[in-house]
């Protein structure tokens, strides 16, 4: 007797306990539950938008004309994807302090924004195979200079924007003696009163000013090869790197460069044909005739 109304009292304690314990689940806070990840990809086609980072100061591959539209053969690039999506294109003004971090945030979609294609932001966002441009550094210098190689220029003066990258391996490599200026007009005034032989500079930045319209640099060229080939990348989101939304951006690079679009783009931007947008073309296009 003793020993069945142990066995009641324990029955008992167990469901008493069990009650306890259910009373306190049903009156502690809901856990939040696990947020899916966003699907970039059908959010934009869901939103009917996509927001673009371009640069709005950087002619001319993203900038506002007279009328404050942006215009350049970036937009175009952007404009493009928001058509072969069928949605609307919202483009959002970034710079180079800022264009990685309002991607992280959310702010955009997609970065198209001059962005050269380094290890260290390749750890922050999702840079997009293939590259779809590419720059170094060389001199634009007057036509009555004509330099064989760059160890030729050994000893010589050369004006320079302060800080540039490209200046001290210009330097280490090739002996040449720095001058350096804070700003673009400083560096235009000198080389136009030739205190220097040559500007050392960004090389597409180069080819734009060779193509000025207004003829300032008509007896100024570029003599030599470009130096430290960097390219630029396309960006999206880390975590949207390898999903639906960074294969397909991927994949309408790849197309711009089969079917030469990029040339095209750049040469209504009125820049100098790359020798990287030819390369890349020449290396996708179609090789096989069928008629």
């Amino acid at each position: 007797m003793i020993f069945a109304d142990q066995i009641r009292s324990g029955v008992l304690a167990a469901m008493v306990a069990l009650g306890l314990a259910t009373s306190a689940a049903a009156q502690a806070p809901a856990t939040p539950a696990a947020q899916p990840p966003v699907n970039t990809f059908q959010k934009i086609q869901r939103e009917g938008v996509l927001k673009v980072g371009v640069r709005a100061d950087y002619r001319p591959w993203g900038f506002r004309n007279p009328q404050g539209e942006f215009v350049g053969l970036e937009i175009e690039m952007a404009r493009d994807i928001a058509r072969s999506l069928g949605v609307r294109v919202e483009f959002v003004p970034v710079v180079a302090s800022n264009r990685m971090q309002f991607l992280q945030q959310g702010q955009t979609d997609l970065m198209i924004a001059t962005m050269s294609d380094v290890a260290d932001r390749r750890r922050v966002v999702g840079i997009v195979h293939p590259n779809y441009y590419s720059s170094g550094f060389n001199v634009i210098m007057p036509k009555s200079v004509t330099p064989a190689a760059w160890e030729n220029l050994r000893g010589r003066t050369l004006c320079a924007i302060q800080g540039a990258w490209y200046n001290r391996p210009a330097t280490e490599r090739f002996g040449v003696e720095i001058l350096a200026f804070t700003g673009v007009s400083e560096v235009e005034t000198a080389l136009e009163q030739r205190r220097c032989l040559g500007w050392i500079y960004d090389d597409n930045l180069i080819a734009v000013m060779l193509a000025d319209a207004s003829g300032r640099w008509k007896d100024f060229h570029q003599p030599l090869a470009s130096q430290s080939d960097t390219p630029w990348g396309l960006a999206v989101r880390l975590e949207d790197r390898d999903s639906a939304w960074g294969r397909y951006v991927g994949g309408t690079i790849a197309e711009w460069h089969r079917t030469g679009k990029l040339l095209e783009w750049e040469k209504a931007a009125g820049i100098a044909e790359s020798p990287f947008l030819r390369r890349m073309h020449d290396a996708l296009r179609d090789h096989v005739r069928t008629n």
